[in-house]
């Protein structure tokens, strides 16, 4: 990791922090043990894509100043300026994920399931996007709500490492 600049490296530092603190949510938990009959040991990686359906889908919530087609926009431009520094998995998908605009395809279940399909081509053949997608909007709601009780703990968790790092 040292072969980063600064800035990159404080970035994945600050993602694992995140990726810790979100296995270990009440919620999180909860709504993975929730998933778990339907979907067993995938359960967790669905409620991390349900999470990011919710988060593009409300977007707006919680970035009332930036739309999340300029957020999306900023973020590709970032990656891409940064593109020598990407790991070479990363890069061969990069221009797909930019040029498909995945974050704010996001915000629909058909955006959703388009990256639940590719999942399930190139990484985990046995994910079932139809399931997923009619498990989604059956349980809309309930997942929606769980996600908003736990985005705002995350928003601070955040702010908090920023602040302390």
């Amino acid at each position: 990791m040292n072969d980063y600049p600064d800035q990159i490296r404080n970035g994945i530092v600050l993602h694992r922090k995140i990726d810790s603190y979100t296995d270990s949510h009440e919620v999180v938990r909860d709504t993975v043990a929730f998933l778990r009959p339907a979907f067993g040991r995938y359960s967790a990686i669905l409620v991390d894509m349900y999470f990011d359906y919710f988060l593009a889908l409300d977007f707006q919530v919680y970035s009332p100043h930036k739309s999340l087609r300029r957020f999306s926009f900023e973020f590709y431009v970032s990656v891409l300026v940064r593109y020598r520094h990407l790991p070479e998995r990363v890069k061969g998908f990069i221009f797909h994920f930019v040029f498909t605009n995945r974050l704010a395809s996001y915000s629909t279940s058909d955006g959703l399931k388009e990256s639940l399909e590719i999942m399930a081509r190139h990484k985990v053949s046995a994910l079932e996007p139809d399931k997923t997608i009619t498990f989604l909007l059956e349980n809309h709601e309930e997942l929606r709500n769980r996600f908003h009780l736990f985005f705002p703990d995350l928003v601070e968790f955040v702010e908090n490492e920023m602040y302390i790092g």
